[in-house]
């Protein structure tokens, strides 16, 4: 039950860094390409790995401009939680791992940790002007390295989401401390 509901957490988490690439990665990792996600499985798998790929591409190149993560950041603030549910019930359909949840509260809880995930890069992107490319790099390791343990070492990804969620949390008291000061 713990296992499943780490590798919940660390697919949604992965969707609160990307949008596309996990999507993308979980399609070509998986064998049935896209068929237990939620919306994606209407798709042809054809059309759908175009769309993913283009827009992955556009995710890792164009995050790495001001222009790009703008643009970036406002279409992810409003997907990832959409994307990041959509992960959360892919794990528990896939059947690797039983969470004794229904799916619509696993969609909820992995969307809510995408979202906040995303609400707090956004935050950090307006407070900074920007992030800078190490950050951007290391944004994009992180999301495959979250996708990939999702379904092989659930226990770490889990981990690892919950690692970002204590930052999130921390710095969201950072940024009331600082805003108090001012």
């Amino acid at each position: 039950m713990l296992i499943g509901i780490l590798a919940i957490l660390s697919a949604s988490a992965a969707a609160g860094l990307r949008i596309a690439l996990p999507l993308l990665i979980i399609g070509l990792v998986r064998g049935d390409l896209w068929s237990e996600v939620p919306l994606l499985s209407i798709i042809p798998p054809p059309l759908l790995l175009g769309i993913l790929t283009s827009w992955s591409l556009f995710e890792l190149l164009g995050s790495k401009k001001l222009l790009g993560q703008r643009v970036l950041q406002i279409i992810q603030l409003i997907c990832s939680p959409l994307v990041g549910g959509f992960l959360g019930i892919t794990v528990v359909k896939g059947g690797i791992f039983i969470a004794p949840l229904p799916l619509w509260f696993t969609g909820l809880v992995g969307g809510l940790l995408a979202g906040v995930l995303k609400l707090v890069e956004v935050g950090w992107f307006f407070r900074l002007g920007g992030l800078p490319l190490w950050v951007v790099c290391l944004e994009d390791f992180i999301c495959v390295v979250l996708v990939l343990f999702a379904f092989k070492a659930p226990v770490n990804g889990g981990f690892i989401a919950l690692m970002l969620l204590w930052l999130a949390l921390r710095s969201s008291t950072a940024w009331r401390q600082w805003q108090l000061k001012s």
